[in-house]
């Protein structure tokens, strides 16, 4: 298949894919409550003769594109939910569930990996091996991964790909990156314990309060004085809780918070850097800390071929390509990359707000392009895999 021709079918589709999207768009579900997202995607993907199975999960499915010939499996993800979020855009097709919106875009996600689909299952004669759909629930919350993983739709992967729409990327471009390119999300909870009394005699308290607040500006010095200054870390205090009234100092103080990564070796050593300056600082105050730890997921680590090959096909469809800027938010597109190799790139969107915002857009344009470039870089590394 030419990229020429390749194009110009996925500009046909255009219009079809807008409609997707902007169903998918209007109709938002929150993460595990993706019922009728899925009943959609089903909708359109068996409306164009393909064949779902959904694993035996409640949201989310997968459909399978064979090949002509036998071959590896090449997996495509696109993440399905919505997040809570009320809608501010004013746009025609604004979402209609009140407090819910597609403010991440997954809905151009969806809508782009069904045109991939789509491509794919037109020109299935010619693939060597298959392609794998997998439409993903609860990204958002940091599960859906895993249990599509424990359902089994990775059994016989060989390589996934996957992308994340890019709203300070123009449509047209593409950022792909080697190596780190999305932060490990882990979480803390730090339960410091005093002894409570009156707010009027401090004197008679061990003030949970102030000890607490003092862990907070400490700290800091996990990343500026405990991290290499060629890492990166992030340790942010999110929660802070206390008391029950205004004149009575009380016994517990939590915090609650968010640690994020880019390098294993860094992530492994946070949490005792953490609980050594959580107790130190409360000892200091009379105090005592605990450090609950809940890890999260790790970071996206694109494998270096995949990357190449992401680069090339979009160089083939005409598409520019730049270095990806790494960001702190984290995917759980790097549960797959723990099992098999992967690569996640940003699709340029031209937006107007960064992700979860209210008045969050995008360039329908891009659909067609992104489309076309999964459609491409399946059969590229069907190829690719196959030699090897």
């Amino acid at each position: 298949m030419t990229t020429e021709t390749l194009r110009r079918d996925a500009e046909e589709l255009k219009p079809h894919l807008i409609a997707i999207r902007r169903e998918l768009h209007m109709h938002p579900e929150l993460s595990l409550e993706e019922f009728e997202t899925t009943r959609r995607i089903r909708g359109w993907l068996e409306e164009a003769g393909l064949e779902v199975q959904t694993f035996g999960l409640a949201t989310g499915l997968v459909a399978d594109i064979t090949g002509g010939a036998p071959g590896p499996t090449v997996a495509l993800r696109a993440d399905i939910d919505a997040l809570p979020v009320a809608e501010e855009t004013g746009l025609p097709f604004a979402s209609r569930v009140p407090g819910k919106m597609h403010a991440c875009g997954h809905d151009f996600h969806t809508a782009s990996m069904i045109g991939a689909a789509l491509l794919l299952h037109r020109r299935r004669e010619r693939l060597r091996g298959r392609v794998r759909m997998l439409f993903q629930p609860a990204e958002e919350v940091a599960a859906g991964a895993r249990m599509m993983i424990r359902a089994g739709v990775l059994e016989g992967v060989d390589a996934i790909l996957g992308m994340h729409n890019k709203p300070d990327l123009p449509v047209g471009t593409v950022g792909i990156r080697t190596g780190a390119l999305m932060a490990s999300v882990d979480r803390f909870l730090i339960r410091v314990t005093g002894k409570g009394g009156h707010g009027a005699i401090p004197d008679a308290v061990v003030d949970p309060i102030v000890a607490a607040s003092a862990i907070v500006g400490a700290l800091q010095t996990v990343v500026s004085r405990n991290t290499s200054p060629l890492d990166s870390a992030v340790v942010s205090v999110c929660r802070f809780h206390a008391g029950a009234t205004w004149n009575v100092i009380p016994d517990l103080a939590e915090l609650e918070g968010t640690v994020r990564a880019f390098d294993a070796g860094v992530r492994r050593r946070l949490p005792e850097q953490i609980r050594r300056v959580a107790e130190g600082v409360a000892a200091g105050f009379g105090a005592s800390a605990e450090l609950v730890w809940m890890e999260g997921q790790h970071f996206v680590n694109n494998d270096p071929a995949l990357a190449d090959l992401m680069a090339r096909a979009a160089e083939e469809l005409g598409l520019r390509v730049v270095e990806a800027s790494p960001t702190t938010a984290g995917e759980d597109f790097s549960v797959y990359q723990e099992h098999v190799p992967g690569c996640f790139i940003w699709m340029g969107t031209s937006g107007t707000e960064e992700w979860h915002h209210p008045k969050f857009t995008l360039h329908e344009d891009a659909l067609p392009l992104s489309a076309a470039l999964f459609a491409h870089a399946a059969e590229l590394a069907l190829r690719s895999l196959a030699r090897d």
